[in-house]
Order: structure tokens, then sequence, then C-alpha cells
């Protein structure tokens, strides 16, 4: 298996899975964006984004959906929550929130304050997206009501998955994501020791 992954970047969800289960991969780390500074890459993935992920002759790009592949294609794990048990359908939201609903609108509020150049820059698309974030977000503080994890009452890829929209919000300086329930909750997923050596790596 082959991942490729830039620093910080949505990547990070599928090397911290490839590592929380222990497989054996090869990882390519490039500069950010890809596209720009490894004109080549278009050839390995034509979205010119990262992940890229190939495992034999299965190419994938979505982080989400490389953490869900692992957990079926590479299990049994008890990373991943089966169709027989009764958290399976909210599983597999999480694992699509996370990205579509979540990730999203960080990404606007990073090319708007980050990534353009200063004259390009939109801070009012950047705070109203910060915003979106957070009105979305709140689903997560209420999800963790009662419980340590999302869901299946264990360490799940739904963790991993939403667990980087996190990781994003800090490195956007989006405190507000750090209600009681998450705050917790970040605790114990940046204590497993897969998680620093994604991070790490």
């Amino acid at each position: 298996m082959k991942l490729y992954h830039c620093e910080g970047a949505r990547s990070l969800r599928a090397v911290w899975a490839l590592e929380e289960m222990g497989l054996d991969y090869e990882l390519v780390k490039l500069q950010f964006p890809p596209r720009v500074f490894h004109k080549d890459y278009k050839e390995v993935n034509p979205l010119g984004t990262v992940p890229c992920f190939i495992d034999g002759d299965t190419v994938m790009t979505e982080s989400a959906g490389i953490c869900h592949y692992l957990g079926e294609k590479h299990g049994p794990t008890p990373l991943a929550v089966t169709k027989d048990e009764k958290d399976y359908g909210a599983y597999v939201n999480w694992l699509h929130r996370s990205d579509a609903t979540l990730t999203f609108p960080q990404t606007l509020v990073l090319r708007y304050t980050m990534l353009e150049p200063e004259e390009r820059r939109q801070p009012q698309v950047a705070e109203d997206y910060r915003k979106w974030f957070l009105g979305r977000w709140r689903s997560v503080e209420a999800g963790l009501d009662g419980r340590d994890y999302l869901c299946g009452g264990r360490f799940t890829m739904a963790d991993i998955a939403v667990g980087y929209a996190l990781y994003l919000a800090n490195t956007l300086k989006i405190e507000e994501a750090f209600t009681p329930n998450v705050e917790k909750w970040w605790e114990r997923l940046v204590a497993h020791e897969a998680y620093q050596r994604a991070v790490a790596r």
C-alpha cells in the first residue's frame, strides 16, 4: 500500500488509520499544495489533491473513504463498526459528515486567511464559513454527551475522521470548537500512540 500525504492535510486521517491498524505501507510526503509544487503528481492523482491511496488496483482520494475502506478491507478491526451493530448507521454518517459537513467550511477559512496572497484574502468569507463550521460542529458536542467516543461504545474510524476536523480547527485557531465534551474526547484521541506516530510522520 502507498499513501501520498502532505503534513497537516486531510491525508492525516489515512496516516492515523494505517498506524492504528499497524498495516505496512509506504508514505510519500509532498509539499502543500502538491498540484503546485509537484506537477508530476497529476499523473498519480489527476485531481492534484491529497490523499491519494493505492492498494493494488484500488486508487482512492477521499480521506474518510480510505478510513472506511481500511476498516472493512483490512479488518476485522474494532475500529470499524460492522453492519450487524446497532450504531452502524451512525458510524457511516459520522464518516461522511466529517468531510462533507465539517471539513468543507474549514477549507474556505484556510484558503481565505492563510493560503491566498494577502491581496486576495477575504476576511468576511472566512468569518462566515468559520461560523458555518461552528454551527455544524455543535453536533459533535451533542454526539459526545454521555459517551467517550462518537459511536459503537469504543474508539473507531469515525473518531479519527471527525477528530481531524478538530485538529484543523486547532490549526485555524477556532478555539470555540473545544467545548466541554469535545475537549475531553480530544484528550483521549491525542493520547493514542498511533496518533502521535501519524503526526510525527
